[in-house]
This record gives structure tokens, sequence and C-alpha cells, in this order.
């Protein structure tokens, strides 16, 4: 099961989509109205169908726009075939396209065959804002440079990047982290991220944002 998130101008293929989806057991979020698009949370999606020939805002744009806060999969469904346009799209950080019209069995295909590749990928290694997380070594890379970071700082930039988006109090994070059998208090939690703060500014990158009055968030 996954969260696919559908953008396309046209009701009817909104609901075809879906009823083919939803064989196969994902949640489908349908959205028709495209300028509404960028202003999303997408930290709970793990595939968008993005068509790209849209009133308003097409979806070459969309991704351009999105891209750099998307993780998961884009698909384009388009009836452009022509090389250029096909370029032009990937160029934008799509990561495939299905041309229009296109058979259900198709669709479900290329949709399936990439939340697999992604789940792999996710299983060893992820890349959020900017920074990759190699999950099997615990360890931080930022253009191809180890973070050097305490087990602790490794686990809260893991937890808050893996929830990017959320907002976590730091009671919050110290238990998903340390557990409730931690030695310390809450209050830690500041300490160990101004460290992280310090350290990922070596690299101009600061993803970790305070919400003031209720804690923290990757953004």
């Amino acid at each position: 099961m996954a969260r696919v998130l559908v953008v396309d101008d046209e009701p009817a293929m909104l609901q075809l989509i879906r009823r083919v989806l939803e064989k196969d057991g994902h949640i489908c979020t349908m959205v028709s109205d495209a300028p509404n698009v960028p202003a999303m949370n997408f930290s709970k999606f793990d595939l968008i169908l993005l068509d790209v020939m849209m009133p308003g805002l097409d979806g070459f744009e969309i991704c351009r726009q999105i891209r750099y806060r998307v993780d998961c999969p884009i698909i384009f469904l388009t009836a452009k075939t022509q090389e250029n346009d096909i370029v032009q799209g990937l160029g934008f950080g799509a990561d495939d396209y299905i041309a229009k019209p296109f058979g259900m069995a198709e669709l479900r295909a290329r949709v399936n065959a990439h939340l697999r590749r992604d789940m792999r990928e996710k299983k060893n290694s992820v890349s959020v804002s900017g920074v990759l997380f190699q999950l099997n070594a615990k360890e931080i890379e930022i253009d191809g440079q180890k973070l050097p970071l305490t087990k602790g700082e490794y686990e809260i930039c893991e937890y808050m990047a893996l929830h990017h988006g959320q907002t976590f109090t730091r009671e919050q994070i110290y238990e998903a982290v340390f557990g409730y059998d931690g030695e310390g208090d809450s209050s830690v939690i500041s300490s160990h991220i101004k460290n992280i703060r310090a350290k990922l500014a070596v690299f101009s990158l600061s993803p970790i944002e305070t919400v003031w009055g209720v804690g923290y968030k990757w953004v």
C-alpha cells in the first residue's frame, strides 16, 4: 500500500486512475486545481502522478517548483511524446513519464515498479534537503563529505529528516531518539540541535527550522 497524489484537470481521468490504483490497495489523493498544488504538504506521499497539460499551471512548472521539497518519485502523465518535451520534463526532476492514452495495466506496472525501487533505495540511503543519509551505516554525507556527528546528533537528524515537514516538540524528539528511559531530559535537544546546525552551516545548509512556541522541524 502506498499514498499516491494524482494531479489532473480532468475529473474523469482522476476517477479512472483512482479506481485502478485502489485495486492495488493504494490510497489516492486527487487534485484537479493545479495552482493549489505547490502549497501542499508532500511529506505524506510515496509517489506523485502529475499531468502536464493543465490550465493555470502546467505539470512541468509544478515539478520545477516542488522537486526540491519532494523525495518521492514523480511520474508525468502527458500527451506530449516529442523527444524535446520528454527531455525537458525529466530535466525538471521527474522520474518517468507515461504517454496518453495509456493502458491501465501499464499505469499499474509503472507505478508499482517505481514504488518498489524507491522502497529498496530508502532501505539503504535517502536524500532530504541536500543531505544524504546512509541508513545502514548511520552516517550523513554532504557533497561526498562525511558530516562529523555524534550518535545522538545523527539519530536526531535522521528522525526529523525522515518526517520532514512535521513539527516536533523537544519532548517528542527526545523520546523518539533516546527513549522513555533516557538518562537526560528534553532540554538536551536544544543543545544537540545547536551543534547540528553549526556543523551543517559549514556546508551552507540550514534544514532545521525553529517553530516558536512548539519545537523544530526539518524543511
